[in-house]
């Protein structure tokens, strides 16, 4: 599993990427850049205008390493990749459950646990690090969101459709977002947080937290693909083609942690201004190039962090945790395991 933390991130445009034995090697204007063996290499991605060699397109298709080509500012554009390997009973299992109205409900019910579990525990953690320095009015609207998202979390286990879970998932998050600018210790307004937008996202913080959510959905992705699983049918959201709604189902669990907490972070920290963003004209915002280098390597740092797994009561590295879910996923939809436990951030 520790093949989940090596993915390689390419953002130098005009890039030129070829293999050399069993190493991948990077030229920029005729002059090697950098070089790596791609024996622990699980993932390769390239931003803008990067070039692949056949040779290493191909090597990696052998070996199981997937290319995935994204945007400048993170889009998803396409994949490459070799034979799809896999369980042919597990993806069976896995279709005839996504069928399965009771079945699929239940498993829905699971991830978005996880998912409001960890909202509210984005918001302790805020109350716990930025309590002191908060008006009593911020305070309190912090705590009436985390109680209240620990309401609908209850809320969960009394849906009758998905359609009344969905309902459930939109009402917590706009709470969450509600607050989530108290969070947010910058006093710069050109860095200010109005509410969740997408397509295009119009201010920093949202830049930053589409960008994490595009890495995620791409290493939840790839963790369902390595035990078998269908990325492309899910159970929470509905099949769409050329949508993995199952890496999007996963990927929901892991975003208070993995992208929202980090792009507090990254903001709290100095590490993130406004000149690191650059205005479209039609409103939206984009990351610089310098500011996606910031954001690539903290999240792979934070994907370095030990932290306990509640289910299994071990540690383990945070950016093996998709792997770990996915394992779950498919031990509970070949009925080794009663109900799939979502992770919790403890």
């Amino acid at each position: 599993m520790r093949r989940q933390l090596n993915t390689v991130y390419v953002t130098t445009e005009g890039a030129w990427l070829r293999k050399d034995g069993e190493n991948l090697v990077m030229e920029v204007e005729g002059s090697e850049r950098a070089r790596l063996p791609v024996h622990m290499l699980e993932g390769l991605v390239c931003f803008g205008r990067v070039l692949v060699s056949p040779p290493l397109m191909g090597f990696c298709a052998e070996r199981g390493i997937t290319i995935s080509y994204l945007s400048p500012n993170g889009r998803f554009l396409a994949r490459v990749e070799g034979p799809v390997s896999g369980n042919v009973l597990l993806r069976r299992a896995q279709y005839r459950t996504s069928d399965d109205e009771p079945a699929c409900l239940s498993l829905a019910r699971h991830l978005l646990l996880g998912k409001l579990y960890n909202q509210r525990a984005v918001l302790s953690r805020g109350l716990r690090d930025h309590g002191a320095g908060l008006d009593a009015a911020a305070r309190g609207e912090l705590e009436q969101a985390r109680k209240r998202l620990g309401r609908l979390a209850d809320k969960l286990w009394h849906g009758v459709d998905l359609d009344e879970l969905r309902g459930v998932e939109g009402e917590a998050a706009q709470n969450y977002f509600a607050v989530f600018p108290h969070l947010l210790r910058v006093e710069d307004p050109e860095v200010s947080f109005a509410g969740r937008s997408r397509r295009p996202p119009r201010d920093p913080v949202n830049a930053v937290l589409s960008f994490l959510y595009t890495l995620l959905t791409h290493d939840c992705r790839s963790a369902l693909e390595s035990v078998g699983l269908d990325p492309a049918v899910g159970f929470l959201h509905r099949d769409r083609p050329g949508r993995p709604s199952l890496a999007l189902d996963l990927v929901e669990e892991f975003r208070p942690v993995l992208a929202d907490r980090l792009a507090l972070s990254l903001f709290n920290r100095r590490q993130l201004n406004a000149k690191d963003f650059r205005a479209q004209e039609n409103g939206g915002v984009l990351l610089s190039d310098e500011a996606r280098k910031t954001v690539l390597v903290a999240y792979q740092e934070r994907k370095r962090d030990s932290l306990l797994h509640a289910y299994l009561d071990e540690k383990a590295e945070l950016g093996l945790f998709p792997a770990i879910q996915a394992q779950l996923l498919a031990r509970h939809l070949r009925g080794d395991l009663d109900a799939y436990p979502p992770f919790l951030w403890k």
